[in-house]
């Protein structure tokens, strides 16, 4: 009983702690609910007030905006009212000058009108005329004409043929001086050497033993080397030394180059002698690559296709009656710039023109057709304008059709012609006298013709009876143009037609 009692005031001491705990709990929960109340209304409040200022400032914005865009369309109404006004006033002046025009081609038609009709009178009053005079006359229009005509020609015929002698004289004089001049400095600005090319290459040899290893038994090394490199291998008594012979130049330096690494190498059996032909090919289209290369560097000309300067470079194994073509096209070039120069043309289409003006020879050997007409083909294909692939076909034309052109051609004739520049055989030579003299004798009236001065002139000797001072004016110009068609040949020849009287009388 006595431990009863203890507990059971221990257990309502405990009931009595967790009453009071919770009434305690239970005051606080309410003290913070009604805290957090009064805050939630201060928000709700404080957010109202924040609504209502933004509904203030967005209702002075708008009315702001809507002020302006008043403002702006009040403006554009203005502009359109004043464009408007513009407008109909332009249209009132409109309708004015086409009423003004109206009555201006009214007044043209009726003067045009006008005028046929007097043109009409006038013609008929001309052919009354015309016939009274016939009828006057008894001739006709054409018969007083011829005769007219006939009676100014036998009267002013000496007058006439004095006067065109003077003229030309003067002006050729004159022309010729001019161009003498810009030729001649053309010339001393583009001063070159020139070196002939031969048909034939001489190859070194150590010894006069290396002929029988060159030729091989049965003669298989050199039939090996004519066969891949297209050439003649001349082995004769030169000591020392063989000769390589062909019209290609490329072919014999390639030959050449073959049998110098041969000789150097020492073994010449069919084999190794394929390797350096093989190896001098290679060498050479280097070479020829290099020297297009280094053509255009000189000319400062840029941006031409690999290809064709491939194909420039190979000028440098062509020759031309001796001169070497790239050499050449080179001079040309120079010459047609600084003639363009002179004259007022395009120099760079000049310059290009003179450099590929002769393209068509790289490969006119290895392929069918004209060189102008090939070399046109390549430019074309590689791209190149009409106005610079025409100086391929335009520098063997009798008349160019631009000045670039002309002055192309004259540069090519001046390269060409210029002393020690090509050389002709005696054969070739002989022949082009011949061809020269039969051309001139085939014209009427003809006495006799010489080629002098290794047929750059040729003098005609024609009988006075039947040509008198004009025709032999006319007949000069044709034998000119004769030999510009029939003939082919470096530089120009001088056409001199010779009229002479002899009258003899004896006094005994």
């Amino acid at each position: 009983m006595d431990v009863i009692i203890p507990i059971l005031g221990l257990l309502v001491g405990v009931g009595v702690g967790v009453a009071v705990g919770y009434e305690i709990r239970r005051s606080v929960a309410k003290k913070r609910t009604e805290s957090a109340e009064l805050r939630a209304e201060q928000l709700i409040t404080a957010a109202k007030t924040k609504e209502k200022d933004l509904l203030l400032e967005a209702k002075e914005k708008t009315i702001k905006i809507i002020d302006e865009a008043k403002r702006e369309e009040a403006d554009r109404r203005k502009e359109l009212q004043h464009i408007q006004d513009r407008l109909e006033k332009r249209e009132t002046l409109f309708d004015q000058k086409l009423l003004d025009l109206e009555s201006k081609n009214q007044k043209i038609e009726d003067q045009k009108k006008k005028f046929e009709d007097a043109q009409v009178e006038v013609q008929k009053i001309k052919e009354e005329q015309k016939a009274k005079l016939e009828r006057i006359a008894a001739l006709s229009k054409d018969e007083a004409k011829t005769i007219l005509l006939d009676l100014v020609e036998k009267q002013e015929k000496d007058a006439l043929t004095s006067r065109i002698l003077k003229l030309q004289k003067e002006s050729s004089e004159t022309f010729e001086a001019e161009a003498r001049e810009m030729i001649t400095t053309a010339i001393q600005r583009n001063a070159a050497s020139q070196a002939q090319e031969l048909t034939t290459t001489n190859v070194a040899l150590p010894s006069d033993e290396m002929k029988g290893r060159i030729i091989g038994r049965e003669g298989r090394n050199i039939k090996a080397i004519e066969q891949l490199t297209g050439t003649e291998i001349i082995v004769d008594e030169t000591p020392q030394a063989i000769t390589v012979s062909g019209f290609s130049a490329i072919r014999r330096h390639i030959a050449k180059r073959a049998l110098d690494a041969l000789i150097k190498d020492g073994r010449i059996q069919p084999a190794r002698i394929e390797e350096a032909v093989e190896e001098a090919k290679r060498d050479i289209a280097i070479e020829i690559k290099k020297a297009g290369e280094e053509a255009l560097y000189e000319l400062g000309i840029t941006g031409v296709d690999p290809k064709l300067v491939q194909i420039l470079g190979r000028l440098k194994f062509r020759t031309s009656y001796g001169q070497n073509q790239l050499q050449h096209s080179i001079e040309v070039a120079h010459l047609s710039r600084i003639l363009a120069e002179e004259v007022g043309a395009d120099p760079v289409n000049a310059k290009k023109g003179g450099l590929f003006h002769d393209i068509g020879k790289a490969v006119d050997h290895e392929i069918q057709g004209t060189h102008p007409e090939l070399g046109y083909n390549i430019m074309k294909k590689f791209g190149m304008p009409e106005e610079i692939a025409y100086h391929c076909i335009g520098h063997h034309e009798d008349h160019p059709k631009t000045l670039e052109a002309i002055i192309v051609k004259a540069a090519d004739a001046i390269s060409g012609s210029r002393p020690g520049a090509r050389k002709d055989s005696y054969e070739q030579y002989i022949q082009r006298l011949e061809e020269l003299e039969k051309i001139t004798k085939t014209f009427p009236g003809i006495e006799k013709t010489y080629a002098i001065q290794a047929g750059r002139e040729v003098r005609v000797f024609v009988t006075p009876q039947e040509i008198d001072d004009l025709a032999a004016h006319k007949l000069a110009r044709d034998m000119a143009t004769k030999i510009e068609q029939d003939l082919q040949y470096p530089g120009e020849i001088k056409v001199t037609v010779i009229r002479e009287t002899r009258v003899i009388e004896y006094a005994r």
